[in-house]
């Protein structure tokens, strides 16, 4: 029985790991906010909220464990992910594509019997988006990996859109352009602090293709791309004074990391802005539900 006890919580952790918790409550993150702003302040739309975080929370998981499952023969090669669940063998394949058939099984039939079926079919595509088509042919085959296969990140904001309204709509759409020019410099920071190891991968990220220096350009150029994306909620009408203090604030903030990262040799820089990014996509979003409330109470009185 003592054994027992020791191997469960071990075991439970692993699947766990497996979904990517961290990854998955930043995009959740987005996904409410995407809901509430879609919502008006008076009328809580509890239903879509509740079912519709739990099935795209799920879907994002799956997407999580099929991506460990495809790159374990990589990760293996990389101090990042060298032990992660499946790479290791503390999970086995076959118990890792069960375990993300389940989740997004479980996922898809919230979406669909709880939530509505636009939401439940866009999640579906960009599961299939991310975990197959950026997991297995994108991240191999060009240095643009990140920027094209980005836009399966992006949806999580949409998702929650139609999730309450149960259509497309363009203002949704400015969310999926925010995350699509904030995922490349949050990305290749990153890469630029592992670079070694995607080398050794044999995988062609930027820094590795094209340099470390023409990469920290490009972060500074899609940093520049991302304030003025952030601009035009405002711009729109979608948002007021509030979001745009925010987002020049936070925009400002990132451009100094990107600066910084450019003249910068030391790699701890690079760890920093990838950091940093994170930061500001959840106070970016932050900023989007203090301007929706603020100006509805603003009105009240």
């Amino acid at each position: 029985m003592a054994k027992i006890a020791l191997v469960r919580p071990t075991l439970w952790h692993d699947y766990w790991e497996l979904t990517k918790p961290r990854v998955v409550a930043l995009m959740i993150l987005t996904a409410i906010v995407g809901m509430l702003l879609a919502s008006s302040p008076e009328c809580f739309p509890w239903q879509a909220i509740c079912f519709g975080t739990v099935g795209i929370a799920f879907c994002a998981g799956s997407a999580a464990v099929i991506n460990h499952l495809i790159e374990r023969h990589i990760d293996v090669h990389m101090r990042r992910t060298q032990h992660r669940p499946v790479a290791t063998g503390r999970v086995g394949p076959m118990q890792a594509m069960v375990f993300s058939l389940l989740l997004g099984s479980v996922g898809l039939t919230v979406l669909i019997f709880l939530v509505n079926a636009i939401t439940a079919w866009l999640t579906f595509i960009s599961l299939v988006g991310y975990a197959l088509f950026y997991t297995i042919f994108l991240k191999r085959a060009t240095p643009q990996n990140i920027v094209i296969g980005g836009a399966a990140g992006a949806a999580p904001p949409l998702l929650g859109w139609t999730a309450v309204t149960g259509q497309i709509d363009p203002f949704g759409l400015l969310l999926v352009l925010i995350i699509f020019t904030w995922t490349p410099p949050h990305f290749w920071a990153l890469a630029i602090y592992r670079h070694e190891d995607y080398a050794k991968a044999q995988l062609p990220m930027l820094p590795v293709t094209h340099g470390i220096k023409f990469t920290k350009l490009c972060i500074l150029f899609y940093t520049i791309l991302l304030i003025a994306s952030t601009i035009l909620p405002y711009v729109t009408g979608m948002c007021g004074i509030t979001y745009l203090i925010c987002a020049l604030g936070l925009g400002i903030g990132f451009l100094y990391y990107g600066f910084k990262l450019f003249w910068s040799d030391e790699p701890r820089v690079a760890l920093n802005t990838f950091s940093y990014s994170i930061i500001y996509l959840m106070g970016l979003f932050i900023g989007f539900l203090l301007d929706h409330y603020l100006h509805y109470l603003m009105n009240l009185s």
